[in-house]
Parts: C-alpha cells; sequence; structure tokens
C-alpha cells in the first residue's frame, strides 16, 4: 500500500462528497486524500493522468452514468480500482458493475468507515493482483518473441550452410511451429484466466463485504444468499483451475491409461450421485444400463473424469426442468456411454470447432466456461483407445457416444 492513497470520487452532488469526506476523516489513521469533480468530461480527464490509487463513482451523472463512465475509463487504458456507490442496493446493478470491472460496490447512506477502508483495501490489492497476471504476460510474449527470433536465426544459417541438413531444419522448423502454437495457447490461457478468475472473484469480494451489514437474525436470509454466492464462485474456481490442470497434464504427457476390471453401472451410479448437488432446479439424471454384461476394463478413473464433465456440461447448457438421459451398453463386441440433453444445442457452424482447446460455441457467452472441457474429454477418450462422436441441433440439444471396443475376455 503507498504511504497516502489518493481517492478521486465522482459524484455531481456535493452534499454527498461532504458527507464521504467526513467518512473518511473517520477512518483511524486518516491515510486518505480525497479529491472530488461533479463533471463525467473532467473525471474523464483527470483518471487519463493516472494521479490516484481508487476512483469512487456515483452511478448517476446527470445525463450519464457511472458504469458509463468505468467502461469508458477502462477502455481507454485505465487500470486502477473503481468501486460503484449507488443510493440503493440492486442485484442487477452490482452484477452489471462487476462484469465492466468494477472492483466494488456500496450503498450510499448505510457506509461505515471501517466498510469504505476495508473496500479500499482489497480493490487496491484486487487490481495489483490483475496487474501482475498482465506483467506475467508481456514477460512471457517477450521471451516467446525472442525465441522465436533465435530459432528463425538457426533456420537463415542452416539455409547458408548444406543442404544435406534439410531433415536438422524440419526439424528447426517443427520446433518453430510448436513454440508459436505455444505462445498462443499460452496467450489464451492468460486472457481467460484473466476474465474467468475476475468474475467470480469480484462476486466473492462483494457479497463478503454486503455480509458485513447483515448482523441481526431477520437477516439470515439475505446473509445465506451472499454465502451461496460465495460457494458458488469458489466451485466455478475449482472447475477453472481443474481444467487448466488437466490440460497442462496432458500436454506434459503425464495422463496415462491403466484399464482394471470395473462394474459399469455402479460406477455409473456413483457419478450420477456426484453430480446431485451441481444440477439446477427440476433437472435429473434419467440413467439406465442395457446388456447382461455389466464388468469392463477400462481406467476407472479417467472414465469417471469423461462422464462427470459431459453430465456438467448437459446440465449447464440446459434449462431448469429439463431432463438428461444417460446410459450405457455393454455387449461382448463394444462399450457404449451415451450422454443426451435436451439444451440449447450447438450451431452448425461451431461444430467442427467443437474439440478445439478455449474454443467455445457463438450461443455459449453468457455462460461461463473456459473452453477446455470438451478438448479434455476427447484428449481422455483417445488415451484410452476410444472414439467420441456428437449429434446436435440448435434449440433441440446434444448427444455425445463414446464407444470403445471390448477385447477382454469376461
Amino acid at each position: 500500500m503507498p504511504d497516502k492513497i489518493k481517492i478521486l470520487l465522482v459524484d455531481d452532488d456535493e452534499d454527498d462528497f461532504i458527507i464521504t469526506r467526513d467518512i473518511i476523516n473517520d477512518i483511524p489513521g486518516r491515510n486518505y486524500l480525497l479529491e472530488w469533480t461533479a463533471s463525467y468530461g473532467d473525471a474523464l480527464q483527470i483518471i487519463s493522468e493516472r494521479r490516484h490509487h481508487v476512483y469512487l463513482v456515483d452511478f448517476r451523472l446527470g445525463a450519464k452514468d457511472g458504469l458509463e463512465l468505468i467502461t469508458t475509463a477502462i477502455e481507454e487504458g485505465s487500470d486502477a480500482p473503481y468501486i460503484l456507490l449507488t443510493g440503493q442496493s440492486d442485484r442487477e446493478t452490482d452484477e452489471k458493475a462487476m462484469k465492466i470491472g468494477a472492483m466494488d460496490y456500496l450503498v450510499k447512506g448505510t457506509i461505515s468507515p471501517f466498510e469504505l477502508e476495508r473496500s479500499i483495501r482489497y480493490s487496491i490489492e484486487h487490481a495489483k493482483s490483475l496487474a501482475e497476471i498482465q506483467k506475467l504476460n508481456s514477460e512471457l510474449e517477450e521471451r516467446v518473441e525472442q525465441r522465436t527470433s533465435e530459432l528463425a536465426d538457426a533456420i537463415r544459417k542452416l539455409e547458408q550452410t548444406n543442404r544435406s541438413l534439410y531433415e536438422a531444419e524440419q526439424e528447426v522448423r517443427k520446433a518453430l511451429q510448436k513454440e508459436k502454437e505455444l505462445h498462443e495457447l499460452k496467450s489464451r490461457f492468460v486472457t481467460i484466466a484473466s476474465h474467468e478468475f475476475r468474475t467470480p472473484l469480484s462476486t466473492v469480494l462483494s457479497s463478503a463485504s454486503l455480509i458485513s451489514r447483515y448482523t441481526t437474525t431477520e437477516d439470515n436470509a439475505k446473509r445465506q444468499k451472499h454465502v451461496d454466492r460465495i460457494k458458488s464462485s469458489v466451485s466455478n474456481l475449482t472447475v477453472i483451475l481443474n481444467d487448466f490442470l488437466s490440460m497442462s497434464r496432458i500436454e506434459e504427457g503425464k495422463i496415462y491409461n491403466v484399464p482394471t476390471t470395473i462394474k459399469l453401472p455402479a460406477l455409473s451410479l456413483e457419478v450420477k450421485d456426484d453430480m446431485q448437488g451441481y444440477l439446477k432446479h427440476g433437472q435429473k439424471i434419467d440413467y439406465q444400463h442395457s446388456g447382461a454384461l455389466t464388468e469392463v476394463v477400462l481406467d476407472k478413473q479417467l472414465l469417471k473424469n469423461i462422464l462427470l464433465n459431459l453430465l456438467s456440461n448437459a446440465s449447464k447448457y440446459s434449462g431448469e426442468g429439463k431432463p438428461i438421459l444417460f446410459r450405457t451398453f455393454v455387449t461382448p463386441e463394444k462399450i457404449q456411454l451415451v450422454v443426451e440433453d435436451k439444451g440449447i444445442g450447438i450451431p452448425e457452424g461451431d461444430q467442427s470447432h467443437l474439440f478445439t482447446p478455449f474454443f467455445r460455441a457463438g450461443n455459449v457467452s453468457d455462460i461461463q466456461g473456459t473452453g477446455l472441457g470438451l478438448n479434455i474429454v476427447k484428449r481422455y477418450v483417445d488415451i484410452m483407445g476410444g472414439t467420441l462422436d456428437f449429434k446436435s441441433k440448435v434449440g433441440e440439444g446434444t448427444i455425445f457416444t463414446i464407444t470403445f471396443s471390448k477385447t477382454a475376455d469376461l
């Protein structure tokens, strides 16, 4: 933290400035310097000068509003934290503020010195964390560019020396292509990680701040709502981190196929039970097994991860109350697993890219995700020697079918 934290209040009401100044003066230590502007245009000019550590922005700013100001400032390159101030608690405005990049959301008239100091401190620390991610990304790009330049120089020297080194030249070209692909993959990773981490982290910060206001028994319902939001956000972060970890292990060749004899219906019911806490209201998984045979020889953990991923997607991309069909078939020749939903479906133009890392279909922009899940499923199925097929139609749903040859004599 800096020795003196400079704050800019953007508010067209001078009375609110006086109230805010008094609140800041009541903060122990008085380690803050508050400045004020009532003009939307002046605020953008002052923000561009980067003289302040944090900005308090009122939602109402005459003809325009604070959300527009924050959006414009961030588009123009501002990376300082923003805290939105409003006259009343409004969940929709809260979520809009978090989505465009605000670090916190406070209701005027209820702000205490402790609460304001806590929000400012958390917002500055959060902004520093995001800045570190961007810094690491820049350093990574520089290293990749340097490595690419070195490889390009090596290629030119090989071309000038001896044509008999053709095979070696091809290897270097492959290394260069691999390096470029790695650069693109890591750049997309940092971009998605920054975005996907920011939303749940902002939700946790906002809810943690709001919980402190609910201190009476009558506030239990409100307090529980924000506890549930925090739990959901932490769960989302866990899923994102698991996806990135699985992708990293696959790229490093650390995922192995270790088949064992398992009872497929029992494992399927176990997966179904594990999914219960993730289903939307009214959703149910209808599981059925066909065939007299129940034992199969497959990697239990990889198979379980595949099924959890497909069933999770079926729930995520289906509405409340929509059924999810889960079927397993075992014959002497093959093993099949089918997951079918009645959800939003996959646009035909996107289907050829469905298993590409970080790819997301055009109709899921409002649904959280990394674009890694189906790529991981496809890689797991390949490692296990199976095939993955799907059929989908927008508005009607999607069917995923996994097939393994049954070579074991059970």
